[in-house]
């Protein structure tokens, strides 16, 4: 993408890390709406998203990002059965999907991951591939400015895969720290100041575990007068 090289400073690291093939979960911190695009940027090889079907919060020209690549909506609040099991097909036959374990990018540091990415990990055997997204919310207000601003991409070693075992409470505890692992792995790619709940710094982590709760847990997406569209 040359948008890129015209509109920022743009540094990547671990190319190296990249397979050459899938089944691959490629997974990320989500400070900002341009995130997918950047996963776009570094991958080699055609990806597929699983993401929220509604961004209430996001303007009006980062909603047609969903519609340049392979998108599956996930309807937060609902089970998003259809989804999950489309994003293991997708892996099962060696494709390459694209998620966020936050499942929203309503804060600036890390949060604990929702369910879904651990899940999918363990009911496919894919691999994940942990990416670190820097700097991509001073993009526009540098341009505002006249200025390209400076960003940085960095790829982390392939992991996993995962197993869960059991049902019930002892599967919901392996599968949340599968989460935590996979969040682990992505704090290691960002700034100390940026990693949140994850930071070493118990005072930054306390702090993180109130922008972590999720702003619409009330809420179920597509509702319409009592029925899910």
């Amino acid at each position: 993408m040359p948008a890129f090289a015209l509109l920022t400073d743009l540094e990547i690291t671990g190319q190296e890390n990249l397979p050459p093939t899938g089944p691959l979960i490629m997974v990320g911190n989500h400070f900002s709406f341009i995130d997918p695009v950047c996963f776009v940027r570094l991958a080699p090889w055609p990806m597929e998203f699983l993401g929220g079907a509604h961004m209430p919060h996001a303007p009006g020209w980062a909603k047609i990002i969903p519609l340049l690549w392979g998108y599956h909506p996930l309807y937060r609040g609902t089970g998003a059965t259809d989804s999950l099991k489309t994003a293991v097909e997708i892996l099962k036959r060696g494709g390459v999907l694209g998620v966020f374990p936050e499942a929203g990018n309503w804060a600036s540091v890390l949060r604990p991951a929702r369910p879904g990415t651990a899940l999918i990990a363990t009911l496919s055997g894919a691999p994940l591939l942990p990416v670190g997204l820097v700097g991509l919310n001073d993009v526009f207000p540098c341009l505002v400015r006249g200025r390209r601003a400076r960003i940085r991409f960095q790829i982390g070693k392939p992991f996993g895969p995962f197993r869960a075992s059991g049902r019930g409470r002892e599967r919901r505890e392996q599968l949340e720290e599968i989460g935590h692992e996979i969040m682990r792995r992505i704090a290691e790619l960002i700034p100390p100041e940026r990693r949140g709940y994850y930071s070493d710094d118990p005072l930054l982590s306390a702090a993180a575990r109130n922008s972590g709760q999720y702003p619409w847990s009330d809420k179920i997406e597509g509702q319409v007068e009592g029925s899910i569209r």
